[in-house]
């Protein structure tokens, strides 16, 4: 190894513990546990040390002489660099930490630490004690930054949902790990009482909270695309996000309806007629789990990608994390064992919900809407994907550490349309997943006019039900999500357009290639940005 690349490498390990001693909550996701016992510390004080520590790693960034470092590492340092502009824009620009009250949550550091097996019960319930009793200093601090605004009614509603699910589990899923682990009650008990009396309360400042609450959710057009930039990894103006998304709804819209007339319809009434067998709350999950079987299946007859033998679990999501996505792919941290399970979290109804609404979901997220979510969320999308990119050759810690949203959420989508080219499901799985790619299409146009056209929820409602085809209540959720997050609703569309783009290109340069070699190849160095692709895989 020469010097500059030594050199480095010493700085990308450096400035990757730097940024996960200040964030201990996205270091345990990792699994780098070496900051198990701390959550993470909102004080105005401790957030200007972490941004002075993220710009002097900048500034030695900039030193470096990256056009004499290897390919893949040259990569890695405009990863690094994007990554601490990313964490900088985060503390001293869009400043989520001082008017979103979702940020101070500590549901998922306290979670994190029962979910997985990753060391004895004693030790993980030990450092659960420890972020306990810090949570109400942590709360007592977001809530002194809070006051100072009026934050947006949709995140204080949304917060009071999450909160309520961190108080359930200090208040049931802790005591009931407690019974499992002998000598540490005396360290815990304590804790959970002076947290959850925290949690309590912060819950009834909210609730105090909501009538006021008449903050403004949108960035507008300087910060979203300042983020939109850094997210995405790709030098892409919120307006030419906008155009391609719908020139891709113009395409799709052509496809969806040929596959129709093949079912003898318009898409709106095929999609109707299929909507009529779905699942319920109480066999949703066993849904799931049987479409997990069968694509896994599926995909090993057709040799599409290389598998590995990876647990996977599909579970009910915890109520900490309900309220924005229906479900999620919760894979383990690229630091953790190789052999640890991955969770496919699937949101039921909530209990307030009526009986019309519980159906218009079920209708959303039928039986072949279900068979498509789990080709996306497991087989052969995010399970196989992180499990390949456990699996990659290791440069730097910041490949190890960090995954791309876009490749993430592009390789996914692309997926779906891997399994519907080779035939999985038939017409019927093929509407379900060209009515997915719509909604990709159409999440992009919801996130750039949310946040830069002060799009109407009304137009965004049309938008959805007319020609993404979506069930009332699905558009509803996703409104409230593009008020919820920025910048994320747009890496399915770009990532998958730019994903589909190399993959062609390896088709035609690579003609003897076989689906799977083509598949691996693209999974063969973790989670990069999907500009990088090219560059890793040797095409010009």
């Amino acid at each position: 190894m020469t010097q500059p690349q030594e050199s480095f490498v010493a700085l990308a390990a450096a400035a990757v513990d730097d940024m996960l001693a200040h964030q201990p909550t996205m270091a345990t996701s990792l699994g780098d546990h070496r900051f198990d016992d701390r959550l993470d510390d909102l004080r105005p004080e401790a957030v200007d040390d972490e941004a002075r520590v993220l710009s002097a790693r900048l500034r030695e960034l900039d030193d470096v002489d990256v056009a004499a470092l290897p390919v893949a590492y040259q990569i890695d340092a405009q990863v690094l660099s994007v990554r601490l502009r990313e964490r900088l824009f985060e503390l001293t620009e869009s400043r989520e930490h001082t008017w979103n009250p979702l940020v101070a949550n500590p549901g998922t550091a306290l979670y994190l630490l029962l979910a997985r097996d990753f060391a004895p019960l004693q030790e993980r319930l030990g450092n659960v004690a420890k972020r306990l009793t810090q949570v109400p200093d942590q709360l007592a601090a977001a809530r002194a930054e809070l006051a100072q605004v009026s934050m947006p009614r949709v995140h204080v509603e949304t917060a009071i949902d999450q909160f309520t699910g961190t108080l359930g589990l200090i208040e049931n899923e802790i005591p009931r790990h407690l019974k499992e682990a002998s000598g540490v009650a005396r360290d815990v008990e304590p804790a959970l009482l002076v947290s959850r009396d925290a949690v309590a309360q912060h819950i009834g400042w909210l609730r105090e909270q909501v009538d006021g609450a008449t903050g403004n959710p949108r960035l507008g057009n300087g910060l979203f695309a300042s983020k939109l930039a850094l997210v995405l990894d790709l030098d892409r103006s919120p307006e030419q996000v906008l155009a391609d998304a719908l020139a891709d709804i113009d395409r799709v819209e052509a496809e969806i309806a040929a596959v129709a007339a093949t079912l003898g319809g318009t898409p709106s009434e095929v999609l109707a007629r299929l909507a009529v067998d779905a699942p319920t709350d109480d066999t949703v999950v066993a849904v799931a789990r049987d479409a997990l079987v069968e694509t896994r299946n599926f995909v090993a007859q057709h040799d599409l990608v290389t598998l590995y033998d990876d647990p996977v679990d599909v579970i009910v999501m915890p109520e900490i994390h309900r309220g924005v996505a229906v479900a999620y792919c919760d894979s383990p941290g690229p630091l953790d064992p190789p052999d640890a399970t991955t969770f496919f979290a699937i949101s039921p109804t909530p209990e307030d919900w009526s009986v019309e609404r519980v159906a218009s979901f079920y209708r959303e997220y039928n039986v072949y809407a279900m068979r498509n979510l789990v080709i996306h969320e497991a087989m052969p999308g995010h399970v196989v994907q992180l499990s390949h990119g456990r699996r990659a050759p290791e440069t730097t810690k910041v490949r190890q550490a960090f995954w791309s949203g876009p490749f993430v959420e592009g390789w996914a989508v692309f997926a779906e349309a891997e399994m519907v080219r080779h035939g999985f499901g038939g017409p019927q799985v093929q509407m379900h997943q060209l009515k997915m790619r719509l909604r990709t299409a159409i999440n992009a146009v919801l996130d750039v006019r949310v946040h830069c056209d002060d799009l109407s929820q009304d137009d965004a409602m049309e938008l959805m039900t007319g020609r993404g085809y979506q069930e009332e209540g699905e558009a509803a959720g996703k409104w409230r999500r593009a008020l919820l997050t920025s910048a994320q609703l747009s890496t399915y569309h770009v990532g998958v357009t730019q994903v589909g783009e190399v993959a062609a290109r390896l088709r035609s340069g690579q003609p003897t290639w076989s689906d799977r070699r083509i598949n691996d190849a693209l999974l063969a160095h973790g989670n990069p940005p999907p500009r990088h692709l090219p560059a890793l895989l040797g095409l010009r």
